[in-house]
Order: C-alpha cells, then sequence, then structure tokens
C-alpha cells in the first residue's frame, strides 16, 4: 500500500468527489491565490476552475453564502483557515447550518462541510492554536469528524462531502505532514464508527487527532510495566461511538481519555460521564481525563512545551491505577 501525506489523502478525496460531483465547491481565503495556507488544496483550482473560489476576509461571509448554496443544491466545502475563527461565523454555524433540516422538518438538507485546521504548533499562540472541537458537541444538528491518519483523513472526507447533514472536519495542523499507508482506490470511513487501533486487555486508552501520538507512547510507557493497553482512535466525536468504548471498558476495567483540548468541559468529560452512568459497575478505577490546562495557549516556547501533553507523565498516573 503506497504511503502518502495526510495533507495529500485530504486533496486526494476533495478531487476525487469534484470529478464525480459537479455541485461541489470549495469556498475559502487564499484557496485560488495560495492552494491554502497549508497547501491542502494545491491544484484544484487549476483543475475545477471556478468551483474553487477566494472568499473575503470574513468567516460569517463563507459559512453564510455555503448554507445558502447547500440549501440551493450544492455541496459546498467551507474553508476556515483556522479553527480559531469559527467563533466568527457561530450565529451561522448553530443557528442556521446545524437548526435549518430540523426546522423545515427534513423538507430540505444542508450538505456541507467546514473544514477546520486546528491545534497545536510551534509558537502560533492563543488565537491560532487551540482545540475547539467540544464546543460543538453540544450543538445538535452538527457532525464532527477528527481524524488521525492519512488513511483515515480521505476516508472521512469523502463521507463528510456525501453526507447531507453538515459536518464540521477538525483537520490538525501538524498532522498534514505525517505520512501513512493509504488504500489506492475510492474507499470511505463511516461517520459515527471508531476503531480499535490497538488490543489491550488492562485498560482502556480512548483518543483522537494528534493525540493519538500521546496513546500510543503512553501504551508503549505501560506496556514496560506489563500493562497492556487497549487504544480506541474515537474518528468521529459527535456522533461518538459509545458501543465500542463501553465493550473495551467491560474488557479492561479501567479508562483514560487523552485530547489536546482543554480538560475542563472537553470531549474526555462526555465520555466519562457517559461511561460512568452506563457501566459503573465494570470499573476497578477511577476514569482518568488528560488535556490541556484551563488557560490560553501560551506563545513562548518554554511555557508551550509546559502546556502539551506529557505521555511519561500519563503514564505514571495511570500505572497508579493499578
Amino acid at each position: 500500500m503506497r504511503e502518502i501525506t495526510f495533507s495529500q489523502a485530504t486533496l486526494e478525496a476533495m478531487a476525487e468527489e469534484m470529478r464525480l460531483d459537479e455541485n461541489i465547491i470549495v469556498m475559502g481565503e487564499d484557496i485560488v491565490r495560495q492552494g491554502g495556507i497549508f497547501g491542502q488544496f494545491k491544484g484544484l483550482p487549476a483543475e475545477f476552475g471556478e468551483r474553487i473560489m477566494d472568499a473575503p476576509i470574513s468567516e460569517t461571509a463563507i459559512v453564510g453564502a455555503s448554507v445558502g448554496a447547500a440549501l440551493a443544491g450544492l455541496r459546498p466545502v467551507a474553508d476556515m483557515h483556522y479553527a480559531d475563527f469559527l467563533g466568527v461565523a457561530m450565529d451561522e454555524v448553530f443557528n442556521q447550518m446545524a437548526k435549518i433540516r430540523y426546522m423545515f422538518g427534513g423538507q430540505t438538507t444542508v450538505p456541507m462541510v467546514i473544514r477546520a485546521p486546528d491545534g497545536l504548533s510551534l509558537s502560533a499562540a492563543a488565537q491560532h492554536s487551540q482545540s475547539i472541537e467540544a464546543w460543538f458537541m453540544n450543538i445538535p444538528g452538527l457532525m464532527v469528524v477528527t481524524p488521525s491518519n492519512p488513511a483515515d483523513a480521505k476516508g472521512l472526507l469523502k463521507s463528510a462531502i456525501r453526507d447531507n447533514n453538515p459536518v464540521i472536519y477538525f483537520e490538525n495542523k501538524i498532522l498534514y505532514k505525517e505520512k501513512g499507508p493509504v488504500p489506492d482506490g475510492e474507499y470511505f470511513v463511516p461517520i459515527g464508527k471508531a476503531k480499535v487501533a490497538r488490543e489491550g486487555a488492562d485498560i482502556t486508552i480512548v483518543s483522537y487527532s494528534i493525540a493519538m501520538k500521546k496513546a500510543y507512547e503512553v501504551a508503549d510507557l505501560l506496556a514496560n510495566d506489563g500493562i497492556n493497553a487497549e487504544i480506541i482512535d474515537l474518528r468521529t466525536i459527535v456522533p461518538y461511538d459509545k458501543e465500542t468504548i463501553l465493550e473495551s471498558v467491560k474488557k479492561t476495567h479501567r479508562l483514560a481519555i487523552i485530547h489536546e483540548a482543554v480538560k475542563q468541559g472537553g470531549v474526555g468529560s462526555e465520555i466519562a460521564a457517559y461511561v460512568a452512568e452506563e457501566a459503573v459497575e465494570y470499573l476497578d478505577a477511577p476514569i482518568k481525563r488528560f488535556g490541556a490546562p484551563f488557560t490560553p495557549v501560551p506563545f513562548s516556547p518554554p511555557l508551550e512545551n509546559a502546556y502539551r501533553l506529557n505521555s511519561e507523565k500519563i503514564a505514571k498516573e495511570l500505572k497508579d491505577l493499578f
């Protein structure tokens, strides 16, 4: 199987879907001129012409126009430049995009995707480094996907584009250059289905996106002490795969959730609460959550390093559960 980067995988997904469906359009800042700030749209303007559009520096206009285009029968893909900028367009996201299908009793659909590059990079500071996926777990009507590798990046983006519901597609900035095996030909990763990335018997570690790297590192450190961790890659956080999580916890009797986003009110909080409600009798130890401290992302490299997840500290805390 060939190996390509995360960015190339998303580019393949876009090109394949746009060749099959002329109703797919793309709107965003610097997409035609620059190919996207991270090069994730490079080459598409040359092939698809006016279907790829540079927009004004207004996330409100990009999302609002995309909602209107979707209602008119197109399948827009809106690029947010940085996930942080979704805050500018929140009314369009949670009052329009997420609600219209419900408010019209299913008589219309909003088949659109918002692509949102997220996560820590190097000294990008408080307004260009955030992981904000948990905001959207509280908004009925949206689906939210968070791939961790090139194969899932391609398969989930293709599924998102074909879905008749609005999807927010978080793509971690650091992962763009990561290489991994990607199947040849057309394939899809189902939205809402997690993957057991590594089987184990002693503790379940749930993660997604860039934090999957920490999950593997922690599992390797635990293995040095004879602790066999099972790793679940959520891939989708709305809807998240409750059945796969419960099956794993019933087997391992311990649970940890790791994400790069702020720990307080994060995805880990929802999963921990769900497991506590549905499977507390299977737990032999407290549920552990790991995320960023409750502070804006620092610019200073030493402070940013302290802000980041630390695999050794996580593994040490999990060893204490046994």
